[in-house]
């Protein structure tokens, strides 16, 4: 299926496995390569030589194209945006609007620039600085989200902008990819469908509880960080949302010595960062000790398995979602369940893929 997504991209599918910290490595990254879809590497949580490791390791496992997601807020961005030029990574994704003299050096060197938006007004702002497309997550997606659902949302960016859009925020099947291409996206971008796959390296037992989830149990709270996380309801968050401030404070403090254990944070650089974090925003001091360490909430889970420490991010989708293929596997199958929507639509018919 050819779209401006595939044209600009090089995959042969208009699928993107998102970029998500501590599960989108090299691993999955390759895989869903290897599948036709794009692939992108988080590389929020690694060091800059960290990344040059898992760049490389995907280029060993892997000839088809693929990115790299980047914080355009990091101090080291400039050298991340160096160091996937140099490697010839074919794009660059942002969680946060990259800087119009970030996205021109990125273009100038040949290299996709594809920012991740939750607002119009922001997609019209990269498109104007140079984006070649931009990637538009409505508020069923997983982690950090916004109010505004995905078939509200995207029909606005769609008509908004001329560059090519993908729809991200509650899809999983093909059916999903057909009802994006019909508002006018030139395909879709899954994160919770991805890490829920036999090539994801979160372990088994998180997964497990991924697939038990119904979609009630994927919630948005502020009880974390302050701003709207949508996530699984674990320990965590119900202990958060349960508590006043004081008891909030000592879950924080408990949870944040654990993590700076495992992180080997100081206490005064946790310090520091939750000041700079707390600084003009209307938050209490347990959520900036805990947004200071939310790399480590999302280690804790997906990583170390440890559930009752961290978050677990989330898409609306898990709650529907009831196997763990490969990515192979679910790349055909989504692609095979378009193609059968498409054709009876064709037909006339009504029905939908078993």
């Amino acid at each position: 299926m050819e779209t401006a997504l595939t044209r600009l991209a090089g995959v042969r599918h208009p699928l993107v496995q998102t970029g998500m910290g501590w599960v989108a490595g090299p691993r999955l990254v390759s895989a869903t390569a290897n599948a036709g879809a794009l692939g992108v590497l988080a590389s929020a949580t690694m060091t800059v030589d960290r990344l040059r490791e898992a760049i490389r390791e995907v280029k060993s496992r892997t000839d088809a194209p693929f990115g790299v997601n980047l914080r355009a807020d990091a101090s080291d961005a400039a050298d991340r945006v160096r160091l996937i030029v140099d490697e010839g990574v074919r794009v660059a994704s942002f969680a946060l609007a990259p800087s119009p003299g970030l996205i021109a050096e990125l273009k100038e060197a040949g290299v996709v620039v594809i920012p991740t938006v939750g607002a119009r007004r922001h997609a019209e702002k990269v498109a104007a600085w140079g984006a070649d497309a931009v990637i538009v997550q409505g508020g069923e997606g997983g982690g950090h989200t916004g109010e505004v659902a995905t078939t509200v949302l995207l029909p606005q960016v769609v008509d908004a902008v001329r560059i090519p859009v993908v729809a991200a925020g509650g899809f999983f099947d093909g059916r999903g990819l057909v009802a994006a291409l019909a508002y006018g996206a030139a395909g879709v971008a899954m994160g919770t469908r991805f890490l829920l796959t036999s090539d994801s390296t979160v372990p088994d037992a998180v997964k497990t509880r991924y697939l038990a989830a119904t979609v009630r149990d994927v919630t948005v709270t502020r009880a974390v960080d302050g701003l709207p996380h949508r996530m699984l309801r674990t320990e965590l968050v119900d202990a958060l949302e349960d508590s006043g401030r004081t008891r909030a404070l000592v879950h924080a403090l408990r949870r944040a010595a654990a993590f700076r254990r495992l992180s080997g944070t100081s206490w005064p650089r946790m310090i520091r960062d939750g000041r700079a974090l707390r600084h003009g925003k209307e938050l209490t001091w347990s959520q900036v000790l805990l947004a200071a360490n939310t790399p480590m909430l999302l280690k804790a889970s997906m990583v170390d398995g440890r559930t009752d420490l961290g978050v677990m991010a989330s898409g609306q989708v898990a709650g529907v979602i009831e196997d763990l293929p490969s990515c192979r596997e679910l790349v055909d199958r989504i692609m095979g369940e378009a193609a059968e929507t498409l054709g009876a639509l064709a037909e006339g018919g009504a029905s939908m893929p078993a």
